[in-house]
This record gives C-alpha cells, sequence and structure tokens, in this order.
C-alpha cells in the first residue's frame, strides 16, 4: 500500500510540476510577426498578403550599418518575408504570377534592388538561392519621418499602388498592379 501511494503522489507532483513549466512563456521572440494586406475594399477577398518580422531600431542607425548596404537582407525579421499574390500581379514593371514568393532586397543609400524568390519557408537569408529569383526590380530609397519599428504597408496614390517598406528614416516604394482592380 505504501508503495501504492508513494507512486501516485510521485506521479501527481511530476504532471503537476510538469504541467506548471509547460505554461512558463520562456524564450518569447521580441520581433513579433505581422501580417498586412492589401485588398481594393474591406469587404473583397485580399489582392496580396504579407507576412513579415518587426524589428525594432533599439537606438542604432538602421541601413548601412545594422542593416548593411549592398547585402542581402531578408526584409524583416526571423523567417524570410513571405508575400502572397492571390492573382497574376505587374511587381515593378515585371508580370509576376499568383502564388507565394519571398521578398528579399538589397538596401542601397538610393537605390534598392527587390526580390521575388520562388524557395519558400526559409529562415532569414540562409537558404537564398539567386538561380529562385522570379524577378529582380531597382527602386528609389526616399527619406522620411522617422520610424522605431520596420513596417511594410500599401498605399494607393492618384491610379498606382505601391507596397511601402518603411524603417528608420527610410521608405521605399514598390509599384504594383493586379487585372486593374486596385
Amino acid at each position: 500500500m505504501k508503495k501504492v501511494c508513494f507512486i501516485t503522489v510521485f506521479f501527481y507532483v511530476f504532471i503537476s510540476q510538469n504541467q506548471l513549466y509547460s505554461q512558463r512563456f520562456n524564450n518569447i521572440d521580441k520581433t513579433p510577426t505581422d501580417i498586412t494586406y492589401l485588398r481594393q475594399n474591406k469587404i473583397q477577398e485580399p489582392l496580396v498578403k504579407v507576412v513579415y518580422g518587426r524589428p525594432k531600431k533599439d537606438g542604432e542607425e538602421v541601413f548601412g550599418e545594422q542593416v548593411p548596404y549592398g547585402k542581402i537582407w531578408r526584409t524583416g525579421a526571423n523567417e524570410a518575408t513571405e508575400v502572397k499574390f492571390y492573382e497574376d500581379v505587374r511587381f515593378g514593371n515585371k508580370v509576376v504570377k499568383a502564388g507565394t514568393y519571398i521578398l528579399h532586397t538589397i538596401p542601397g543609400e538610393k537605390e534598392w534592388t527587390i526580390i521575388l524568390n520562388s524557395n519558400v519557408d526559409t529562415w532569414g537569408t540562409s537558404f537564398y538561392d539567386e538561380t529562385k529569383d522570379v524577378v529582380r526590380i531597382k527602386v528609389s530609397a526616399k527619406k522620411a519621418k522617422e520610424l522605431e519599428i520596420f513596417s511594410i504597408a500599401f498605399k494607393h496614390k492618384l491610379k498606382n499602388t505601391y507596397m511601402v517598406l518603411a524603417w528608420d528614416t527610410t521608405r521605399v516604394n514598390i509599384p504594383l498592379q493586379t487585372c486593374n482592380r486596385i
């Protein structure tokens, strides 16, 4: 009987401790993931979805230091930034088929190279394979008001739509068109 009681108490304590430990949230990511959508209006299905990590500036200058000029960047933090087009789009001046791609960039002081790559589900630039580039375009980088956390959004200006990459005092507008619905 003592043995059964001991085993019961042991398992009760073991299970209780294990459940307590499993409820701890150690190693919470300090760089949250965000999702942004491009929709024609609030009731229609999305045209574009972007899933990306949002690093913070943390006081230092971002481009040229934290993110070096002239080197491939994951365009966010952690997992590589994923872009899903729900229909064919004109990305810059190139047509891209509907599907899911990874967005990489090569920042420069005045001009950025924007890359869509078909090697999805990757971490950062660790598995970047230039042979899987679907499109590369060049866009201008502009200065703007400081933004502490990296963000991606969409903006409409007249008849044009842009995917905007924004962090620190840098803004990059990537022109988009989808089947004349934007």
